[in-house]
């Protein structure tokens, strides 16, 4: 029997709805997000007009700073802090990636972690690990709702998380963890991923490399969840041999249309809680 699609954008369009509804009953000014694009990577230029839009959507502000590739580490840095203290703005994003020769961990450090809509301060990141935090890194946070949205068990079941970014692959990993699942993280230097992955009733891959899960390394009935994403061509595809996965499945998310609207959905409510705890409200 071939898998369940899981939708993401019909889930996603579900969280702005109510994000939408909270922001509509709000009296005065709404949620700002502010957003910092260095460079003009083309795909971080459409990722960024995707998310001023989903602010419009639902009746949010947005305020987009651009700077030029060869900006300074200094010159990010100015920007961040005046966004930081910026009492107009609420959440803070600096789109990734940045341009080579910038360190990413000194200019995502500078994001106040009150304002930090994407969730990857390392305080908040560290909150989450505890399983005490609110402001949650979006595209695992995601995955937890599109696993929880569709009816996936949890508690007590094997996932492996194939990749082990900071934005990604690690808060992913503990946030399953505080799931109760049992957590196998492999990545580049891991021999055999597929010895793991046979066992795990779910495997989530965000490697960014096609083809990095195959229908002989998923067992019979997991829930697969594709984050990593390529561009061939005009054409997006994810790290999963989506065509004969499918086949053995009993869960999948598509690429597009499965993790990335999701990610989106959850900066927009980050933003929603990065106004809450600035006005207690």
């Amino acid at each position: 029997m071939p898998a369940k699609l899981i939708d993401g954008k019909k889930i996603a369009e579900e969280i702005l709805q109510d994000v939408a509804l909270e922001v509509s009953k709000m009296k005065g000014r709404k949620p700002c997000l502010g957003l910092i694009i260095v460079g003009e990577n083309p795909a971080s230029l459409v990722y960024t007009k995707k998310k001023a839009d989903d602010c419009k959507k639902v009746g949010m502000e947005s305020q987009s700073i651009r700077l030029p590739a060869t900006a300074s580490e200094q010159q990010i840095i100015s920007e961040v802090r005046k966004l930081n203290e910026d009492n107009g703005v609420d959440g803070l994003i600096v789109q990734l990636p940045l341009p080579d020769g910038i360190d990413e961990n000194k200019i995502l450090a500078e994001v106040s972690p009150e304002k930090d809509a994407d969730g990857i301060h390392a305080q908040n990141l560290g909150k989450a690990a505890l399983g005490k935090g609110t402001l949650l890194p979006c595209t695992p946070a995601g995955v937890i709702h599109l696993l929880k949205k569709s009816g996936v068990q949890l508690s007590g079941r094997n996932a492996v998380v194939i990749g082990r970014s900071r934005i990604v692959g690690k808060p992913l990993s503990f946030l399953l963890l505080n799931e109760n699942c049992t957590v196998t993280v492999c990545h580049s230097k891991t021999k055999d991923i597929g010895y793991y992955t046979k066992q795990a009733d779910v495997v989530c891959v965000a490697v960014g490399k096609p083809k990095t899960l195959t229908a002989d390394m998923v067992k019979e009935g997991a829930a697969v969840i594709d984050i990593g994403t390529t561009r061939e061509g005009e054409k997006l595809i994810g790290d999963v041999d989506f065509a004969e996965v499918c086949k053995k499945a009993s869960f999948i998310t598509p690429v597009p249309g499965g993790v990335g609207p999701m990610t989106r959905a959850m900066l927009i409510r980050n933003t929603l809680l990065c106004f809450r705890g600035r006005h207690k409200g």
